[in-house]
């Protein structure tokens, strides 16, 4: 979440000041990968999936353990995707323009939240745990059959360019003039937003099980590499790209999730080090929020109020501190609303 708020641009800051080899690589991991590759700023959208994912296996437990009713819980999943669809409209689908030819159906990571939620909502309220693990696979192979075997009508089978391959053709096939023009892919990468959503769950049962917290780690770890590895080894012959969100991109990116979790595990949980991380809690407890403010409004015009001045006589330091002073804005809004026990939840 702290990439999300502003964190990106208080580093490229840092390179426009300081401007060497470290600061030009730091800087050149905050932005997504044009096609194919992978980079540091590639992974925020798979693990705010993933951590979805892990925290489903909690609060479903927690509302099932209240109230048994299947029902109330479906209508609470059933609220819970609107917002999402809604909000991630207002934030990139152009739904505040009020123009019918601007508006974009579906283009944003709310939404994809919201695919990857329900499917995983689908599973885990209506399979066992092994019949999860054959679904999601099933998932990923679905989705991997169709990208590779289905025929672009004029163009073949198998494509895998910017342009031209079969999730962007069924996106602008069925979103006609609300697909949003870009070469992202929504409809059929719901398939592995599903799937990416599911490695979480299966974070979830393992943290919920009675097992040791180092075993828990030992699991987690062992997880981690083996998807790392997997998602490496099909990128062979199935692209990893997270524009489509290939199967392979699902479970490298998984596996990266995973060994994430597993090193901030061994931190808070296993030696017990938590000091720290107040800061990120703070963020995280009002994940959403953070998002969508920082998403709608542009908090670093708020920051130039006080900072603006600086600009004569800092130089080159001038954007790190304006980016800094603005993630500084939102943040305190984020702790007076952590302090006051206000959190927005959908």
């Amino acid at each position: 979440m702290f990439w999300i708020i502003g964190g990106e641009y208080i580093f490229k800051g840092l390179d426009r000041a300081v401007n060497n080899s470290i600061t030009n690589e730091i800087s050149a991991q905050l932005d997504h990968a044009e096609w194919l590759g992978f980079t540091f700023y590639d992974i925020i959208m798979p693990l705010f999936m993933y951590l979805v994912g892990v925290s489903m296996v909690y609060s479903f437990r927690k509302r099932l353990s209240v109230d048994p009713s299947k029902a109330n819980l479906w209508k609470h999943i059933l609220i819970r995707i609107f917002w999402l669809w809604v909000l991630g409209m207002m934030l990139q689908g152009k739904l505040l323009t009020y123009d019918i030819n601007e508006i974009k159906l579906y283009s944003n990571t709310l939404q994809a939240i919201a695919a990857g939620y329900i499917i995983s909502a689908l599973f885990i309220l209506n399979l066992s745990i092994i019949k999860q693990i054959i679904a999601t696979v099933g998932l990923m192979l679905v989705y991997w059959a169709v990208m590779v075997f289905a025929p672009i009508p004029g163009l073949g089978s198998g494509h895998f360019a910017p342009e031209v391959n079969f999730a962007l053709y069924i996106d602008k096939l069925l979103l006609g003039k609300f697909q949003d023009g870009t070469t992202y892919t929504w409809i059929v990468s719901s398939l592995n937003f599903g799937a990416t959503t599911m490695l979480g769950v299966f974070t979830g049962y393992l943290l919920q099980s009675d097992n040791k917290p180092l075993t828990k780690l030992y699991y987690l770890i062992i997880a981690g590499v083996a998807l790392v590895v997997s998602g490496q080894v099909w990128g062979l012959v199935l692209p990893s790209i997270k524009h489509i969100w290939t199967s392979s991109f699902v479970l490298f990116s998984g596996g990266v999730c995973v060994l994430l979790l597993a090193f901030f595990y061994l931190l808070i949980d296993v030696l017990n080090f938590k000091k720290w991380s107040l800061f990120f809690i703070i963020i995280g407890s009002n994940a959403i929020a953070a998002y969508v403010s920082a998403s709608l409004f542009n908090f670093t015009l708020v920051s130039v109020i006080f900072v603006g001045g600086l600009e004569k006589y800092v130089g080159a330091w001038y954007w790190f501190i304006l980016a800094t002073s603005g993630v500084a804005v939102l943040f305190l809004i984020l702790r007076y609303m952590y302090k006051n026990k206000i959190f927005v939840k959908i």
